[in-house]
């Protein structure tokens, strides 16, 4: 919507309801015309008495009714006695109330606030106002003006009003200074401004098109929006150059010399790297080399197993009523003998066999093992299949604030190391460089490292292509399981998993046990007949409830992406009902009843266990929950037992998840998987996203689609090149 369709609102705030200090959100009353309007959006210091220019648009709150969001926000201080009072007495300046604000206007007049801000020691004049208080109430007061001036020149500038919270809270008072200083630190992650916005931002200021600071930013956008965004641990010099000539119209020599000026300052790291004129951010490169260093040092340790290891072996298998096959006995021997080891192999071939005989065996060693995987769902499975407890890696290596940074850190490193004599991750194809080099920071140096996962799987979201270096190496302990047991042959997900990943399209007319394929050719008929199976067929027919039944789409747009998918599955699967709370937020209405997925990781929100005791902080990306209830602004999920409550400005860190995109879905195993397979980008429609479609599946895969469609993914075997040095530095050492 352009600032011209918004509607305007003038008046005096008459009611702050709430306000997060955090962020700024805020709900507030506004007094237009005599009626009291309702208003929500970031307002950061908003007080009663200010009078608002509120450009925005209506939506309606099922319990409080039409409120208006808030999308530009213009603030004019108090002006009139009547006014000035109202504010003050609000409690609005910390240490003035009823009583003083009245004193101070009988004193000062309609000269109040400029005396406050200006030349607080007249405040003395007032009995009972040392110098010390007046000190502070005209600190608090510029406290206050800082922040109103710095929505001002956010408003000025068409940028988002949240901004003005968390640029406070990274720069104190002096945010607005900063800014102008630097207008594309505004780029940084805790911001997530876009470039082309801060660069128009710069521009404005009055910063030259080849300004030094201008092509550093762009040089450091570029390294750092192609590392987390695709992968890339570094950029190959030439590669960076070129993309940010191209970003910021310049030519590629002035930009060597802005690389030159980062590279002496530290902020970049450029080294030769498998052939490459390889360019890093220094925590990437930190990160890689660490990696290299410490999976080095354990690939060489060579531990004395135990005394009776064959006997320790047979016990395991009378125990589990299993006989190792030799690559599964081969995986628990080498445990045994190895600091560090990786299991792999696709489904079916007893990866899991191996992992409950290595915890066994270490449980037999007296060894304290922790079992870790990347996600909440594949930690919860990895618990249930091994009858014990475990966690997300995050989780496992705890956070927590670190005041020198103001960020959010792992609290367990080499200073303060995980107990574990020995610890086993699952799903090791989703671990991404960084959150490697965190696990090996926080390990003892004694201690074991069991690597599990599926390197035909797609990659980490995040930079480098970790599992799969560290198997193409060859530098690593590892077993590879391809013996297919004949139980696990039964099942044509299994079959036509390993079909899939050997190049080859089933056939998928043979609709049989466990694995369908229904032939629809256009997106109205694939969304009618996804409705259809988790509304009736699959409930009715087969047992199996809609919510342990997960839709996924190799795609978020288009007529059966995500967001489509979405649409229709909440409208037939949960639809309005009178008393059924409901808060819209951008383009969805979130419900009771709705399936939702956390889609960042937040280090500092807390949940609570139900009907018990515990708690903690933190929930993460992929994480997915039930919308519980939705009262008096407050939006309660359970997420697996755990109970978090969102606050209205919270609600982006949401999304609808009864459709789910098969990236977002790694890790993770469902009863029932049903796959939209149509349209998408042919980057999206790829042989590694079917394969781990298929793969999700317990009981039961249905593909809806078009049958070409599933045989293009299948013969694409496109896999986009992610520039890593981790593969090279362990070739190398």
């Amino acid at each position: 919507m352009s600032d011209q369709e918004l509607e305007l609102l003038e008046g005096a705030v008459s009611a702050v309801i709430f306000q997060n200090e955090e962020n700024g959100y805020t709900i507030l009353k506004l007094d237009v015309r005599g009626e009291e309007v309702t208003v929500v959006g970031p307002m950061a210091g908003v007080a009663p008495g200010e009078y608002l220019s509120v450009r925005g648009r209506w939506t309606r709150h099922p319990t409080y009714g039409p409120q208006m969001k808030a999308e530009v926000v213009d603030r004019r201080l108090p002006q009139s006695m009547k006014e000035i009072f109202h504010y003050l007495s609000s409690g609005a300046v910390k240490g003035v109330g009823k009583t003083t604000a009245r004193l101070i206007i009988e004193e000062f007049g309609e000269d109040s606030l400029t005396v406050i801000e200006e030349d607080p020691e007249q405040l003395t004049k007032i009995k009972g106002i040392t110098k010390k208080r007046a000190r502070q109430i005209g600190e608090v007061f510029r406290q206050q003006m800082g922040t109103r001036r710095l929505m001002e020149f956010l408003t000025e500038h068409q940028l988002p009003l949240e901004l003005a919270a968390l640029l406070r809270r990274a720069y104190g008072d002096v945010a607005l200074e900063v800014v102008k200083a630097n207008p594309y630190l505004l780029v940084n992650e805790e911001f997530e401004v876009e470039f082309s916005q801060a660069d128009g931002l710069a521009l404005s200021l009055g910063v030259g098109t080849e300004d030094p600071l201008r092509l550093e930013a762009g040089l450091l956008f570029e390294l750092a929006h192609n590392n987390y965004n695709n992968g890339h641990t570094f950029l190959p010099r030439r590669k960076l150059v070129e993309a940010t000539s191209a970003l910021l119209a310049v030519s590629g020599e002035l930009l060597e010399d802005s690389l030159e000026a980062l590279i002496r300052r530290g902020e970049a790291e450029c080294e030769q790297v498998a052939g490459q004129e390889a360019v890093y951010l220094p925590a990437l490169h930190e990160a890689e080399a660490y990696i290299a260093q410490r999976i080095t040092e354990m690939s060489r340790a060579e531990l004395l197993p135990p005394e009776g290891l064959d006997k320790l072996i047979r016990r395991i298998e009378k125990e589990q009523r299993i006989a190792y096959a030799p690559q599964q006995r081969e995986a628990v021997e080498l445990a045994a003998g190895r600091q560090v080891m990786l299991l792999t192999g696709g489904p079916g071939t007893g990866k899991t066999t191996c992992l409950r005989g290595v915890l066994a065996l270490f449980e037999m060693m007296g060894l304290d093992t922790a079992l870790a995987a990347p996600t909440g769902r594949a930690a919860k499975r990895l618990g249930e299949l091994c009858g014990t407890d475990a966690s997300t890696i995050h989780r496992l290596l705890e956070t927590g604030f670190d005041p020198h940074s103001g960020k959010l850190v792992f609290t367990r490193n080499s200073y303060d190391p995980l107990k574990a004599d020995a610890v086993i991750v699952d799903e090791t194809s989703m671990v991404d460089v960084p959150l490697m080099a965190a696990l090996l920071d926080a390990l003892r140096d004694d201690c074991r490292l069991v690597l599990v996962g599926d390197p035909d799987q797609l990659p980490s979201v995040g930079p480098g292509s970790l599992f799969a270096d560290l198997i193409r190496s060859g530098a690593v302990p590892t077993v590879r399981l391809t013996e297919i047991f004949r139980q696990a042959a039964r099942s044509a997900i299994i079959r036509n998993a390993h079909l899939i990943n050997r190049g080859q399209v089933p056939d998928l007319r043979l609709n049989q046990g466990d694995f369908f394929c229904l032939a629809r050719r256009d997106p109205e008929s694939v969304l009618d007949t996804v409705v259809d199976l988790c509304r009736r067929r699959l409930p009715e027919r087969l047992g199996i409830p809609a919510g342990e039944i997960q839709v996924l789409s190799p795609t978020r747009r288009r007529g059966t992406g995500t967001r489509a998918l979405n649409q229709v599955l909440q409208q037939a699967l949960n639809p309005p009902l009178e008393g059924k709370g409901e808060r819209r937020f951008g383009d969805w209405v979130f419900r009771a009843g709705d399936r939702v997925m956390q889609v960042r990781n937040n280090y500092d929100i807390l949940w609570r266990e139900e009907g018990g005791t515990d708690s903690g902080m933190g929930m993460f990306n992929g994480d997915i929950g039930v919308i519980r209830s939705i009262e008096k602004e407050i939006t309660t999920v359970d997420f697996d037992g755990k109970i978090v409550e969102y606050s209205p400005d919270m609600l982006g860190e949401l999304e609808p998840a009864f459709a789910v995109t098969v990236h977002k879905a790694q890790g993770s195993e469902y009863r029932a998987v049903i796959l939209a397979a149509l349209e998408g980008a042919p980057m999206l429609m790829t042989r590694g996203v079917l394969y781990t479609a298929v793969t999700r599946a317990r009981e039961l895969f249905i593909v809806v689609g078009d049958p070409a469609a599933v045989a293009g993914m299948v013969n694409n075997n496109r896999q986009t090149r992610r520039y890593s040095g981790l593969r090279a530095r362990l070739t190398e050492r």
